[in-house]
């Protein structure tokens, strides 16, 4: 595990800085200890699952990863690094699980599927708690790795983008033809 800090004052000495925090966090969660990721938080904040979700800090926060650790019981966050400046850690997992569990995820019931994704947040610190976090990672890929998306390069994909690209060239003809009248 790499850890890299930048800051004013050495992470020791701010005690509850930005990577202590962040670092907490994402292993509160990949316990899925709920208790312990939303202590870290100040209440009122959001946390942007970027694409996903956008969740309000008490309210929609247990509910949320609640229905994930459903969904996915084995889910599990890896830290690879933890960088922080100022008020911000940016923390670089893997996140992994199973979709067999007991929940829809998204609106999709559970196939077994196996995903890893590579996961960054970017988590603002104030007073030693999370006030602000942006979660990215790639959408699509986790999609496909569920099964709601056909595999990159697939037969399918293929398809698929070649009817988007059909509808695409009847929508200009059809304005084409009225433009000519």
């Amino acid at each position: 595990m790499a850890e890299t800090k930048t800051a004013d004052k050495p992470e020791s000495t701010t005690r509850k800085g930005p990577a202590t925090i962040g670092r907490a966090y994402i292993t509160a969660l990949s316990n899925h200890d709920l208790d312990a990721a939303e202590a870290l938080w100040k209440p009122g904040s959001v946390d942007h699952l970027v694409g996903m979700a956008d969740i309000k800090v008490p309210g929609e926060f247990r509910p949320w990863f609640a229905n994930l650790f459903a969904a996915m019981p084995d889910f599990s966050m890896e830290i690879l690094s933890v960088t922080a400046q100022k008020e911000r850690a940016a923390v670089h997992s893997i996140a992994r699980g199973t979709f067999d569990g007991s929940a829809k995820f998204e609106g999709l019931s559970p196939n077994g599927a196996k995903v890893e994704l590579a996961i960054l947040d970017l988590i603002t610190v104030s007073d030693g708690k999370i006030v602000d976090n942006y979660g990215f990672l790639n959408g699509a890929e986790m999609a496909r790795q569920l099964g709601a998306l056909p595999p990159q390069g697939s037969f399918a994909e293929k398809a698929a983008a070649g009817a988007v690209n059909a509808r695409v060239a009847a929508a200009k003809l059809i304005e084409r033809a009225r433009s000519s009248r």
